[in-house]
């Protein structure tokens, strides 16, 4: 996977640090000195991209490139480890480059402050060897495969949510891609973020060290890889299955006659509509909902998160119908209401708002970023999460 190279050796100070990866008989000189020649870009510095780093950066990989363009929030810190609470408020790049100079300052760590889009993202990942899949959103997932199938790079998958992780290897030279198992993306209601499902906050270190067990083993070229194998963790009942993957011939990225040759518009192909948009209605932001309700208007705020959501923190006057129920209790509702839906971050009541567009509603709004807008632009007494 990385060629040996006489002009990368090791210094007395990285003999004494690897020195037990040095007399593995799989490692060795040679091995870690293919380490410390690689390339690994890691999408994400959050909770798969934080064990990733701070494990493959212990290893010795030699250039590690973090993708990120947020912030460090409180919310982060449950998970996500590279970050600290003296981190809130900073880049998460910022913070990754200083944790892992503290890790192994023999590593240079390349900094990429951008959101991939298919303008970018093949510049971004062609100078690695590896790249390591650590997005929890569908556009970015279907891009990062594209560009890597495009590039004949190896892309270690992880995904996490709730007590469930997943992890393999896609490389459209030696097996499947991310497209031979999910040729199209599934609606987006389908498909929770972490944000809004919830995550265990051991999950990702557990899926993201067995990627960073995946992309050493790509180095060395030792082992078994996860090519054609699907890893499913069940931390719930602590339990592990493995599916086979195999390559579709029909396949729109690798198959033997390819119908997707450039990177298309992924947010389209996901179904994610342009911020400030649904199918049934334009989002209003937490100022201009206060004030409305502060001058009276007849409004009926309708909370469609979880009932633990609910517990932790809600909008006076509001009525909780979880998302998953509303079809249901659509009878609940009044049709010549002006309805302004609400969620963790927008999301989730934005599809509520397309549901209840269908059944014949016709004013309706989403809440722009959710209770946390609110919370931060309106009412600081209801706690973020």
């Amino acid at each position: 996977m990385v060629e040996l190279r006489e002009d990368v050796q090791l210094t007395p100070e990285e003999i004494q640090r690897y020195g037990r990866h040095l007399i593995l008989s799989e490692v060795g000189m040679a091995g870690q000195r293919k380490l410390k020649a690689a390339k690994v870009l890691l999408i994400g510095a959050g909770g798969l991209g934080s064990p990733m780093a701070m494990y493959l950066a212990a290893a010795g990989v030699g250039t590690i490139g973090l993708v990120d363009f947020d912030v460090v929030d409180f919310s982060n810190l449950q998970r996500q480890l590279l970050h600290g609470t003296k981190d809130v408020g900073r880049p998460k790049l910022d913070s990754a480059k200083e944790r892992l100079a503290e890790i192994n300052p023999n590593v240079k760590v390349v900094l990429h402050d951008v959101a991939l889009t298919s303008e970018n993202a093949l510049d971004v990942l062609r100078d690695y060897d590896i790249i390591a899949q650590g997005a929890d959103n569908l556009p970015t997932r279907y891009l990062v495969n594209d560009a890597c199938v495009m590039l004949g790079k190896p892309l270690v998958d992880g995904s996490i949510l709730r007590f469930e992780g997943q992890t393999t290897v896609f490389w459209a030279e030696k097996g499947p891609c991310y497209r031979c198992l999910f040729p199209e993306p599934p609606p987006p209601e389908m498909v929770p973020s972490c944000a809004e499902g919830g995550v265990l906050g051991i999950l990702p270190g557990l899926i993201g060290c067995v990627q960073a067990n995946e992309v050493v083993k790509l180095i060395l070229g030792i082992g078994e890889p996860l090519i054609g194998r699907y890893l499913i963790l069940d931390a719930l009942r602590m339990k592990w299955r493995e599916l086979k993957l195999r390559k579709d011939p029909q396949c729109p990225a690798c198959g033997e006659h390819p119908t997707i040759t450039h990177l298309i518009d992924y947010q389209q192909f996901c179904g994610v509509l342009p911020h400030g948009e649904t199918n049934g209605g334009m989002d209003i932001s937490p100022k201009e909902l206060a004030e409305r309700l502060k001058r009276g208007d007849r409004l009926f705020l309708l909370d469609v998160r979880n009932p633990e959501e609910w517990e932790i923190g809600r909008i006076d006057g509001a009525t909780l119908i979880p998302l998953p129920e509303l079809a249901d209790r659509v009878q609940e509702l009044n049709p010549n209401d002006e309805i302004v839906a609400y969620c963790k971050v927008g999301g989730r009541s934005a599809r509520a708002v397309d549901l209840l567009k269908s059944a014949g509603f016709r004013s309706l709004h989403n809440l722009a970023g959710g209770i946390l807008a609110w919370s931060e632009d309106v009412d600081p007494s209801v706690p973020k999460y």
